[in-house]
């Protein structure tokens, strides 16, 4: 399952500065960073207030016709709706493991 990520612009230079940061020698480094910021664009709305996201991040995410846009601290999540469905379910079912892995790190 996977999803498209919008956000300000300058919260992915900050993502980038980060991965920057990175030591570049080590492979998962790379291939995270290209992961992260090969896809990346700004985008800009039309005179109604809505953005086409090019096909390649439609396929990438899974979209189809329906979606769900989920907030996420600094950023906005579109997700298909099945998957959205999917991923919500298995997620719910792990609360309390979620919430007990929380715990150990004092949230």
């Amino acid at each position: 399952m996977s999803c498209a990520v919008a956000g300000k612009s300058t919260v992915g230079k900050i993502v980038a500065e980060k991965l920057a940061r990175l030591p570049i020698s080590k492979a998962n480094t790379r291939a995270f960073s290209r992961l992260m910021l090969a896809g990346a664009m700004e985008l800009e709305m039309d005179r109604q207030g809505r953005v086409i996201l090019p096909e390649y991040l439609r396929q990438y995410a899974g979209l189809k016709k329906t979606i769900v846009i989920a907030g996420l601290y600094n950023r906005l999540e579109l997700w298909d709706k099945d998957f959205w469905k999917r991923y919500r379910s298995g997620t719910e079912k792990q609360s309390g493991d979620i919430a007990e892995a929380l715990g150990e790190l004092g949230v």
